[in-house]
């Protein structure tokens, strides 16, 4: 393992004013975005919808430092036969890939699961590397319920993450550590801090156990935020100060940056919440994005599966790119959203 290496990638992928679009929807996610825009979920579909992002210039080259794929898209060409992976490279971004393969109820826990895909895992990071993946994610789900998470979930969790990084970094890719708090359920944002700072704690210690070198990974947690049916939903700066809180307790300063992911939040909400916390610094990482649905909404629905419509869905993309890379400086302002409007 080559640390230097590691850390000047995961530098790179939490630069200023750029962040992360995960584009490693699995084929049944794509599939009910697809379905929402009238899109058959087809292999050239999808491939035409993801090259139309890869090409988009002024978003990839000025906002996107990296991209998640998924195992379909990373061995894909475009239409003129370039490898995608190659169209993320030429526009200055930095490839990533997908490695769980989802999620299993979790024995004797019931409602609660466990993230899969450890089996021959380092035999698939050879081949991703040799294919251009720099860096990987993984992402374990926890829900906050009546009891629940469990002890033995928040564990479990973490224990697989801790493993995946470890692997990733004997590769020499960068793992992106990803244990999620869904925001579903009426828990209020304190319950939420509670739950995410075990998970986060339990994480941290796993992660030291398999001699992870935090230098040379990325973080992407949740924000703490109320839960979707909540009576109450915790305005951005209670949002974003409880948050920065949070971590400050529960992530060493030796990770190079956090990138959130938007779980579900709406695309301006989940701008506001980042450019509210970047305005509260200066904080130990870097506080960047690493969206899907906030950053691809929009695209989706300008392009509508025709091709007439690449720019139009291309230009949403780049505004959306813009607002996040404005929020990871802590310089955006709603009123720049309706301009664009």
């Amino acid at each position: 393992m080559n640390l230097a290496d590691l850390n000047k990638v995961a530098l790179a992928m939490v630069t200023p004013g750029q962040g992360i679009l995960a584009a490693d929807e699995s084929s049944g996610t794509i599939k009910k975005r697809f379905d929402a825009i009238k899109v058959e979920s087809t292999e050239d579909n999808r491939r035409d919808y993801r090259e139309l992002l890869f090409r988009s210039q002024e978003a990839m080259r000025q906002y996107i430092s990296g991209v998640i794929l998924y195992d379909e898209t990373i061995w894909q060409n475009a239409k003129d036969g370039t490898p995608l992976v190659r169209l993320i490279e030429q526009a200055g971004s930095i490839p990533g890939i997908k490695v769980d393969e989802g999620t299993q109820p979790l024995p004797a826990c019931p409602g609660e699961l466990i993230t899969v895909g450890l089996d021959k895992l380092a035999d698939r990071l050879k081949k991703y590397y040799e294919r251009g993946a720099r860096f990987a994610k993984w992402r374990a789900v926890i829900d906050i319920g009546a009891d629940i998470p469990s002890m033995t979930a928040i564990h479990a969790n973490a224990h697989a993450l801790a493993r995946y990084a470890a692997l990733c970094q004997a590769a020499q890719i960068v793992p992106i550590v990803e244990p999620e708090v869904l925001m579903d359920g009426d828990h209020d944002i304190d319950r939420c801090v509670e739950v995410t700072s075990r998970v986060l704690n339990k994480t941290f210690q796993e992660l030291r156990i398999q001699r992870v070198a935090l230098e040379g990974m990325v973080l992407k947690p949740n924000m703490a935020v109320s839960g979707k049916k909540c009576a109450r939903q915790a305005p951005v700066a209670e949002v974003a100060e409880k948050t920065v809180q949070m971590l400050k307790r529960c992530v060493p300063a030796a990770v190079p940056g956090i990138a959130f992911l938007s779980g579900g939040q709406s695309d301006e909400e989940a701008t506001a919440h980042l450019d509210a916390m970047n305005r509260l610094g200066p904080l130990p990482w870097r506080l960047t994005f690493s969206y899907g649905r906030a950053l691809q909404a929009a695209p989706q629905k300008a392009w509508g599966g025709r091709s007439e419509n690449v720019a139009a869905a291309q230009a949403a993309f780049a505004h959306r790119a813009r607002m996040n890379a404005l929020a990871s400086k802590g310089q955006w302002e709603s009123g720049l959203e309706k301009k664009a409007a």
